[in-house]
């Protein structure tokens, strides 16, 4: 059987990305069948779809990782999910998993029960980056009540629910975004907003705990200069340079590079604070599949508010 998907013949701009017709996949062994009714699309597509990113191959990888759908069948020995059933995640990661199609397969604890709270383009949009500001703050920087925490780029798709994850861990939260985001960032929670443009935010951000680096390149550097002793900077956008460890180790501080990787049990606490109404994925976009080419070139454009998703089906 049949379905369309977006596909690539070669690494290239937004322009390379096509709908296709290619086999539908069928679930294995601890795996479910999702019918994708929307699909996020993130920063690290772009990546995969021009240079190939984390696979590293010579041919691009089937793009898309983030989901939100239906399970439509499911392969041997699955007792956590079942047809029917409506489900979110982020299938395989760093792994190719093929989500800008009408059907994915994901191992079954690589999803979780979609929050009845959310509509599926909502859900679609916090897999990868609720999980990633999830492992950041609390897997990673173990961030705790009353602690300072600084996040860069708040209004974009990773911030915006940093910040929010912060705030529902008891954090003070001071996110750098452009006066346009102040209100936006503020209403998420944050108790301070930067104006990066306006303002050195090494001379405005003290006495920090933690700093989420989405960013990178010179921010990294810059952002030991807010920490106080203990205090650890997790790098998202780029491997965290030697010369950055070296840098931090003599002042009592650390450094983290992270790679976000797929987490049943981080989505359902991701789930939980959306029923508790202290989480709320954004939705700069929702364009149809065939449109995959535009979401990128947005994502591409910068100064996207949350996330931009595609449409696929029908829930």
């Amino acid at each position: 059987m049949k379905m369309r998907a977006i596909g690539q013949e070669g690494f290239g701009g937004p322009e390379v990305l096509k709908i296709v017709e290619v086999e539908r996949p069928e679930a294995g062994p601890a795996e479910v069948l999702v019918r994708v009714v929307a699909a996020g699309v993130n920063p690290t597509d772009a990546w995969h779809r021009s240079s190939g990113g984390l696979s590293g191959g010579d041919r691009p990888v089937r793009l898309g990782w983030d989901v939100s759908g239906v399970v439509e069948a499911v392969g041997p020995g699955v007792t956590t999910l079942a047809p029917g059933d409506e489900v979110f995640g982020m299938p395989r990661h760093p792994r190719p998993a093929g989500c800008y199609a009408e059907y994915v397969t994901s191992p079954a604890r690589h999803l979780a029960r979609k929050p009845s709270g959310l509509s599926h383009a909502q859900a679609a949009a916090l897999p990868l980056a609720g999980l990633t500001a999830w492992q950041a703050l609390v897997d990673t920087a173990d961030v705790r009540p009353g602690q300072r925490v600084l996040i860069h780029a708040a209004a974009g798709g990773v911030g915006h629910l940093a910040v929010q994850i912060a705030k529902a861990r008891g954090a003070h939260v001071i996110g750098t975004a452009r006066s346009a985001n102040d209100a936006f960032v503020r209403g998420l929670g944050a108790d301070e907003v930067i104006d990066y443009t306006e303002t050195d935010f090494t001379d405005a951000a003290r006495e920090v705990d933690v700093v989420v680096d989405t960013v990178g390149g010179a921010y990294g550097p810059r952002s030991l200069k807010t920490l106080r002793p203990g205090g650890i900077v997790v790098s998202l956008a780029s491997p965290a340079e030697a010369a950055l460890a070296d840098a931090a180790r003599p002042l009592g501080l650390r450094s983290q590079f992270m790679i976000v990787e797929a987490d049943g049990e981080g989505l359902r606490q991701l789930a939980s604070l959306v029923e508790a109404g202290r989480l709320r994925p954004e939705v700069a976009a929702s364009l149809p599949l065939e449109q995959a080419a535009e979401a990128h070139d947005s994502i591409q454009r910068g100064g996207t508010r949350g996330k931009v998703v595609l449409t696929v089906g029908h829930g």
